[in-house]
C-alpha cells in the first residue's frame, strides 16, 4: 500500500480515536503473564498460606488474565476489522482501477451478463431509433462485459427484430432500421427481416 492511500486511511479511521496498538500487545502480554503465574501457583501453591485459598487466590489470577489477554486480542482484531472495511470502501468508491468483484461475476456468470447487454439494446430500440448518446453507453457495456463487436453487433440486430416485431407488423421504417443493423453485423438483411416478420407473425397468432 503507497504511503498516500496508507494516509487516508489513517485519517478516515482517525474518527474512532483508538488508542495506540501498543497498548493492545502490553494487554495480552500481562494478561498472559498472569495466566501463567496463575496456573502454576494452581499446580505449586507453595505454603506461604494455606494451599486452598492459594490455589482460589490462583484461579482468580488465571481468569483476570485471560480476561486482559482477550480485551487486547478483541481490540486488535476490532482494528483490523475497521482498516479492512475502510480499505474496501475505498477500493469501491475509487475510479482507478478495475472492479475485480465484477470482473469475477461476469466470468464465473457470461450468460447473464450477455442477456443484460442484449435487454440494454432492446430498452434503446424501444422507440425505433438508436441515438449516438446511447449507442455510446451500449459500446461501454459491450467492452465493461468483454463482448466482442461481432457478438454485439448481431445482439443489436436481434434486439431489432424484437423492437419492431412487438406490435405484430414490420413498417418500411422498421425493414429499413433491421437492414442497417444486419449489414453492420455481416448478416443477411433479407433474411433478418424475414425473421423479424416471423416474429411479428408469431406475437399477432398469440393475442
Amino acid at each position: 500500500m503507497s504511503d498516500d492511500i496508507d494516509s487516508m486511511v489513517e485519517e478516515r479511521l482517525s474518527v474512532f480515536d483508538d488508542e495506540p496498538d501498543l497498548n493492545d500487545w502490553v494487554e495480552v502480554m500481562c494478561g498472559a503473564a498472569m495466566a501463567v503465574l496463575g496456573i502454576f501457583h494452581l499446580i505449586e501453591p507453595g505454603e506461604l498460606v494455606d494451599e486452598n485459598i492459594m490455589r482460589w487466590f490462583a484461579a482468580a489470577v488465571v481468569a483476570a488474565g485471560a480476561v486482559w489477554a482477550g480485551h487486547g486480542l478483541k481490540d486488535m482484531a476490532v482494528k483490523e476489522v475497521r482498516r479492512s472495511i475502510a480499505i474496501l470502501d475505498m477500493s469501491e468508491n475509487s475510479d482507478v482501477g478495475p472492479n475485480h468483484g465484477l470482473i469475477r461475476d461476469v466470468l464465473l456468470n457470461p450468460e447473464t451478463y450477455r442477456e443484460f447487454l442484449l435487454s440494454a439494446y432492446e430498452t434503446a430500440w424501444e422507440d425505433g431509433v438508436i441515438t449516438e448518446q446511447e449507442l455510446n453507453e451500449l459500446k461501454s457495456f459491450q467492452t465493461a462485459l468483454g463482448i466482442s463487436d461481432e457478438d454485439a453487433a448481431r445482439m443489436n440486430v436481434e434486439a431489432a427484430m424484437k423492437s419492431a416485431a412487438k406490435d405484430g407488423e414490420i413498417t418500411e421504417d422498421e425493414k429499413s432500421m433491421i437492414k442497417i443493423a444486419a449489414k453492420e453485423a455481416d448478416m443477411d438483411e433479407d433474411e433478418a427481416v424475414e425473421t423479424a416478420k416471423k416474429k411479428a407473425k408469431k406475437g399477432k397468432s398469440k393475442k
